[in-house]
């Protein structure tokens, strides 16, 4: 495995206080998590970070090796001891912040050395329910009981927890015995501003675009969509796909293979559309809908994981059943057909995210849970 750590991104404070040692999975979306991070805590003159993202590839000779090919577990844990080992070869962290707990499960001895941080968007319990739209198969018995004690083992060490939603929070009480006082819920989000529309809502007299950004686009639901589209396309809308997957020509849609997170054109085209479709089948909490709230889109989505906290049905947007076409299709036509509703929850949407998702004071939530448990850990040093 090629392993390289980030360079030190340091503020351009001149007193130092805290050096936090930033330990995060670079899988799906916990790719542009990191990025919106390292965007955000360089502006705090207290803190120096240090950063170690531990890569899901496997890439040479090592995707011939026996378990550590095939157990991402494996691969997260001594990716993470390595990149920590050359990290306190040249600072030693006041605190560390793994995110998730994948890549803590076998760096424990780590987490009994340094007051550490735990953030995860979904307990690996659940992300097993959803497993089967990952292409995630569960162990035997005896390792799936393995993981989940691991588990266990590191919730205990962390001095706290982060999670995404409420939904991750609550597993962890019911499935893992985590105290709900350990836990702070701390969505990722986005930069609000920089997504904002830069022109007021249409209410109408334009042509309709709708706009899918997935991935994977049989698992987010954009076959799914493809179908509802084609029953709704006499209504004189458009369908505009971002996804890295193949899509055949057809008349109305038109499909995005190039777009990069954060871009100034993927923002561009949030600001062009209208309605946002995300009918996935199996999510924790895509921040796809965080960047579709702030950009004023009436949104339609399913009630899969934490999804119905940043889509609140009937307030924010639509909420139907994975894998419900008939639904999917006409939650898009009462969008399409009435004006007034897509204003009013694209409206409420931006409001929600502005209240809720904003990345920057998030940010600022979390560096400062992180110098608070640094900062009781000294003072535990100084009392011995």
């Amino acid at each position: 495995m090629t392993f390289t750590p980030l360079a030190p991104n340091r503020s351009g404070g001149t007193n130092t206080v805290y050096t936090i040692g930033f330990v995060i999975e670079q899988v799906l979306g916990h790719i542009t998590h990191t990025q919106n991070l390292r965007a955000n805590v360089c502006d705090d003159p207290d803190v120096r970070t240090e950063w170690v993202l531990v890569p899901y590839e496997v890439t040479g000779l090592a995707r011939h090796l026996p378990v550590y090919a095939t157990n991402w577990t494996v691969r997260a844990g001594l990716g993470a001891r390595r990149g920590l080992a050359q990290m306190v070869r040249e600072v030693r962290p006041d605190v560390l912040f793994f995110h998730t707990q994948v890549p803590a499960m076998l760096a424990v001895d780590w987490l009994r050395r340094f007051p550490s941080i735990i953030s995860l968007d979904a307990t690996s319990l659940q992300y097993d329910r959803l497993g089967e739209f990952y292409d995630h198969q569960t162990g035997s018995l005896t390792s799936e009981l393995l993981k989940w004690r691991l588990s266990r083992v590191c919730f205990d060490l962390a001095r706290h927890i982060v999670v995404w939603s409420d939904w991750a929070k609550q597993g962890l009480i019911d499935e893992y015995v985590v105290p709900a006082e350990k836990i702070t819920v701390i969505p990722p989000g986005v930069n609000v501003r920089e997504w904002l529309r830069p022109t007021p809502l249409k209410p109408d007299g334009h042509q309709l675009k709708i706009l899918f950004v997935g991935g994977n686009l049989e698992r987010k639901g954009g076959l799914l969509l493809l179908e509802a589209f084609r029953s709704l396309r006499h209504h004189g809308i458009e369908l505009h796909l971002v996804t890295r997957d193949p899509v055949a020509p057809e008349p109305g849609v038109f499909v995005y293979h190039d777009m990069q997170p954060n871009s100034d054109r993927l923002k561009a085209l949030y600001h062009c559309c209208d309605i946002f479709a995300l009918p996935t089948y199996g999510d924790c909490l895509p921040m796809v809908l965080s960047e579709a709230g702030a950009a004023g889109m009436a949104t339609v989505s399913t009630r899969v994981g934490a999804i119905p906290e940043v889509v609140r049905h009937d307030e924010t947007g639509l909420l139907v059943e994975p894998g419900d076409g008939a639904g999917l299709t006409l939650a898009l036509q009462q969008l399409v057909l009435n004006p007034a509703l897509r204003l009013r929850l694209a409206h409420a949407a931006v409001a929600h995210i502005r209240q809720a998702y904003d990345l920057q004071v998030n940010s600022r939530r979390l560096l400062e849970l992180l110098k608070h448990e640094a900062a009781a850990a000294r003072r535990q040093v100084r009392v011995a």
